[in-house]
């Protein structure tokens, strides 16, 4: 089973960025997504991207503010964050999908079989 491997989690000010990155141990994976986890909330997918043509898709929450990208050579995936507001603190978790990754799906818990242990973010006002 593929190991990812998050950091780049910190703190910032409202308003302000972070970049996550998140290192793949191999390429067997058919999408890479980021979830974030609140204090006392559930776990909800941010951004995917697939590994096959990079496509992405973004919760409303995050769309224009975040961005995921990948670097294929370096088997690794980002998250630019930018205005950053109080709501995005949390963990945020890479996760890998090996199996199929249908769009209707794709930040679902479920589409993913592989997480990291995850990076904290914190955006103090």
């Amino acid at each position: 089973e593929v190991q990812l491997f998050e950091s780049g989690g910190g703190s910032g000010q409202v308003g302000e960025s972070l970049r996550l990155s998140c290192a793949a141990s191999d390429r067997s994976s058919n999408c890479l997504a980021w979830f974030r986890q609140g204090a006392g909330k559930e776990r909800d997918g941010v951004a995917a991207i697939y590994t096959g043509d990079s496509g992405t898709q973004y919760a409303d929450a995050v769309n224009g503010r975040f961005t995921i990208s990948r670097d294929k050579a370096a088997n690794t995936i980002f998250l630019q964050m930018n205005s950053l507001t109080p709501d995005d603190s949390g963990t945020y978790y890479c996760a890998a999908g090996s199996g199929s990754c249908w769009s209707w799906s794709l930040l679902h818990r479920d589409t993913y079989n592989a997480w990291g242990r995850g990076t904290r973010v914190t955006v103090s006002s």
